[in-house]
Order: structure tokens, then C-alpha cells, then sequence
């Protein structure tokens, strides 16, 4: 080698070493507290040694948004107590307060703000088997051009409590303005971490999802009494969930549509006014018929809980069935459980559901399967649909899952009626099927064609030429 490249490589040799030293390492600690720059590091002393965080952390001098969840306090028992009779053990981050719910888990790996305000979850706890959970924090309450929230799916945490392995002390996220711990107990939700989420889904999934108590205080281990647990599900989930009064999106919308409101996701209105709908959101309970002759189209949003307590929504699906001259109607999650049951089609309880951004549903009509965010604990029995004879008619499936065979759709094979189980919508999670949108409100806009005197717009043929008088002045 050459006395010119071996002074070229102990220079560049030397310029790599004064780099590597001036840049910080990114360490993931979970036993201490570092003042390395990180983007999701779980090092809180309060979890490990029960004594109360610093007030002024190692890394204060780090500039947003890498933060600190500084003003954490005393390290607080808490279990998780089922009632099969196992019980969890381990460290409240949220609100100092005991919740009861139906114990379901979530396979999703990220989403946790828009899983935890999404209305679908009410009456439940929440258990992430994500083992790190709260590492990009909790963002604002920022609403976009249309009023709806742009990182949330309603404005305020809707299910019970939250159950994970690892919580992220430490948040780093550009949208972030609070901590996941602070949002919770702001919001009066209690939360667990350090337990064995694993073997908490294990039992869930072998013994189907179970009622649950997350209880909260110093007395947690002591607490032996006999522990009544509600069951959410003999309540009215969706008209705890629903709007109680009539309001509008997107007036100026060059389509109408009416949509039931069963709990209804922010992402699914802002999926139709972001297509130039016009969306009138009613209650779960409003009779649509009388109305109607408004619209150009019906949406029957998600929902908690079972849907036999929305009896209402499904007599006036059916008598919306039986109309000579039908307009569009598309349901997503609960909304294809209340068309179904309106069609005559029976619902049962799923031993575990399907909760997450990555079930596979393969569309009847191609054989295509999309990968789809779901969250449900009930389907349809749709096996007689495939039935010679049946009492169902003139409907077929449309969607089914991959994984356990249960119904992610239905469709009418001659009226514009169609559903799926699954949330095209997403938020989060994949957008495969959002089309699904596009579809039916390419219906509702066919509709409004067919019964209005002229189309939306006139086309002017290019071949036409106008004639212009001309005046000719002597």
C-alpha cells in the first residue's frame, strides 16, 4: 500500500471514530434511567425499584418531541382478576380507579389512540399483545377541513381499561402532546403494565374472551372477596355509543347520505365526505323510512356489544328491504350483523372475536383476499345461505374469513344492499379494501341520477361548435 493511502485511511479512520463519539447512541434500557438520546426507551425507576421518577430527568437538556413522562408518580399495584379465577399482577400507569368489561385482546402493532377511542370498544379491557405500547405518546385533539378528528376515532377513550406488557415511560412522536399514562388518567381509564400479556391471550383464546376487573390500590394482592362481574353485553352498547341528535357533514356534498349511527368511527364519515358525500348523521334508533325520499343512499356504521340489542335499527332495515324502489344501503361491522339479522339471519357470540389489522377476508365473487382491520365478538350464521331450501333469500355471502371460516359480508344478488365485517376504513391498518366506499357511493350517485330530471353535469360534446352572431355595424 501506498504511503498516500495508508495516510487517506488513518484519516478516514480517525474522522469515523470522532463521528461515532459526537453522535449519541441509541440505547434501549428497562432497567434505568439513560441520558442517551432514544426513540423508544422503557427506563423508568418507578416500575423497577417502587420509588417515585426524578423531577428533572438524565436527558432533560434533549429537545421535543423526545419526552418524558416526568411527572409520574409512586409506583401503584394493580391487577388484572378474571373471572375464571386468574389473576394478573403487576403496575398501575393510568387513573387511580378499579373498571369491570369483557376481557378481549388486540393483535394490532400500532394504533393504541385510535383502538382506545374507537366506540367499538366500549364495555371492554383492552389487552395489547404488542409488548411495547405508549413509545409515540398520545397526539392533540387537531380536527382537519371537515370537523373530525384527525388522529382519534371519537373524542374521548371509550373502552374500559388497558392491560399491556411493557408501557413506554418515554414517548418520541412529532404529533405527540402527552404521555399515554397522562391521557388515561386524565380521562379516568385505568391501566396495567408488567404483566404476562402471552399468557393472558392464551387463556382468552382457550377459554373464550371473559369478564374481567382491573382493580387499582396497595390492597390488590390482600383483596380475596368474591368479585361480582358485570357483563356489559346485557346492556344497550349502541345507544350508549350513538349521537343523540341529528347532525350534518360536508352540506355542499354532491351526493346525500344518511348514515345509522351504531357508534360510528371518525375515519368511516371522513371516508364518504372525502368522496363528496353529504353525510346526515342520525341516532341508532331513528326510523329512516320516513325520510328516505331525501337521500340518495343509507350507511349502517360499527358498534359495541351485541346486536340484538339494536332491534329497532333491524326492523327498519327490513321494512327498508322490502321497498319497491330501493336506494343503496352498505353496513360495516355492526352494520352487516343488523342487515344480516333484518335479511332473517341469525348472530352468535365468537369464542374470542377478531380484533386487529391483519385478518385475511376473501371476497366470494374473485377469490381475492384482502388483508383487513377488524373488531368484533359476534358474526353471522350464514350457513344457510349455501342452503337448498332456505328461508333466506335472495342474499349470498360476500366476504368470509380465512381463518376461522366466519362471515366478513353479505350482499343482495338483485338490490343494491351489500355489508362486510371488516373495517375498509381502517384507522389503523390496511387499506385494501377502502374501494368498497367508492363502490356504493358510485351507487348512491347512480340513484340520484336515475331519479332526478337531468345527471349532475352536461357534457358538451367537443364536435359541437357554437354559432355566434356577429353584429356588423355600417
Amino acid at each position: 500500500m501506498s504511503a498516500f493511502n495508508k495516510t487517506a485511511l488513518m484519516t478516514c479512520s480517525m474522522a469515523m471514530r470522532s463521528i461515532a463519539v459526537a453522535r449519541p447512541t441509541l440505547v434501549r434500557s428497562a432497567f434505568k434511567t439513560s441520558g442517551v438520546r432514544s426513540l423508544a426507551t422503557v427506563a423508568d425507576t418507578v416500575f423497577s425499584v417502587n420509588k417515585a421518577a426524578p423531577k428533572k430527568p438524565l436527558a432533560q437538556n434533549f429537545s421535543a418531541p423526545y419526552q418524558f413522562d416526568s411527572e409520574a408518580p409512586k409506583a401503584v399495584p394493580a391487577a388484572l382478576k378474571l373471572k375464571s379465577g386468574h389473576v394478573f399482577t403487576g403496575t398501575s400507569f393510568g387513573a387511580p380507579m378499579s373498571s369491570f368489561g369483557e376481557a378481549v385482546f388486540t393483535t394490532s402493532l400500532v394504533g393504541y389512540p385510535e383502538s382506545m377511542t374507537d366506540p367499538s370498544y366500549r364495555g371492554q379491557i383492552l389487552v395489547f399483545t404488542q409488548p411495547l405500547i405508549g413509545n409515540y405518546g398520545v397526539p392533540s385533539q387537531e380536527k382537519d377541513q371537515f370537523g373530525l378528528l384527525k388522529y382519534f376515532e371519537s373524542n374521548k377513550i371509550q373502552c374500559q381499561g388497558i392491560v399491556v406488557n411493557d408501557y413506554a415511560t418515554k414517548y418520541s412522536h412529532w404529533t405527540a402532546v402527552e404521555s399515554l399514562g397522562e391521557w388515561c388518567a386524565r380521562e379516568g381509564i385505568p391501566a396495567i403494565s408488567g404483566v404476562d400479556t402471552r399468557a393472558i391471550v392464551h387463556l382468552l383464546r382457550d377459554q373464550g374472551s371473559t369478564l374481567a376487573k382491573l382493580e387499582i390500590g396497595d390492597e390488590v394482592l390482600e383483596n380475596k372477596e368474591v368479585v361480582e362481574f358485570p357483563n356489559p353485553n346485557v346492556r344497550n352498547l349502541v345507544s350508549e355509543a350513538s349521537t343523540k341528535e341529528v347532525y350534518e357533514l360536508n352540506p355542499l356534498g354532491d351526493v346525500k347520505i344518511a348514515l345509522i349511527d351504531c357508534g360510528v368511527k371518525e375515519n368511516i364519515l371522513r371516508c364518504l365526505v372525502a368522496r363528496g358525500a353529504s353525510v346526515t348523521v342520525l341516532p341508532w334508533d331513528y326510523d329512516f323510512n320516513q325520510v328516505m325520499d331525501q337521500y340518495d343512499g343509507l350507511f349502517i356504521s360499527n358498534g359495541p356489544g351485541d346486536p340484538r340489542a339494536a332491534s329497532k335499527t333491524v326492523q327498519n332495515l327490513a321494512t327498508a328491504f322490502k321497498n319497491p324502489a330501493p336506494k343503496p344501503i352498505f353496513g360495516i361491522c355492526m352494520g352487516n350483523q343488523l342487515m344480516g339479522m333484518a335479511a332473517g339471519l341469525d348472530v352468535y357470540k365468537l369464542q374470542f372475536g377478531n380484533r386487529g389489522h391483519n385478518q385475511p377476508a376473501v371476497n366470494m365473487q374473485n377469490g381475492r383476499c384482502s388483508i383487513t382491520s377488524q373488531n368484533h365478538g359476534y358474526a353471522l350464521e350464514d350457513s344457510v345461505l349455501s342452503a337448498p331450501g332456505s328461508v333466506v333469500q335472495g342474499w349470498e355471502k360476500y366476504f368470509v374469513n380465512a381463518n376461522d371460516g366466519s362471515n366478513e359480508g353479505i350482499r343482495h344478488l338483485t338490490k343494491p344492499f351489500s355489508s362486510v365485517q371488516f373495517h375498509p376504513e381502517a384507522k389503523g391498518g390496511p387499506q385494501d379494501t377502502e374501494y368498497l366506499f367508492d363502490e356504493f357511493l358510485s351507487l348512491a350517485r347512480a340513484e340520484k341520477v336515475k331519479h332526478s330530471q337531468k345527471p349532475f353535469y352536461v357534457t358538451e360534446p367537443l364536435s359541437v361548435t357554437k354559432k355566434v352572431p356577429v353584429e356588423v355595424i355600417a
